[in-house]
């Protein structure tokens, strides 16, 4: 059963998740050379994570 369009939030999700997705975990891990696709999507190593608010740069990367 689905809910009414009038008794919906506008703008959806209206703050930032505090969890990634598998693949932007995956893509996360693969850029810190933590993971290979050998090694399958199961028993990830936990990343941290965290939405920085606009204007605030984050920790510099090597490239």
């Amino acid at each position: 059963m689905s809910i009414d369009k009038s008794l919906k939030k506008g703008g959806g999700l209206s703050r930032t998740r505090n969890v990634l997705t598998r693949p932007e975990r995956l893509a996360l891990l693969q850029e810190d050379e933590r993971w290979k696709p050998a090694q399958g999507v199961f028993n990830l190593p936990k990343t941290k994570f965290r939405r920085l608010a606009p204007g605030q740069s984050g920790p510099k990367r090597p490239s």
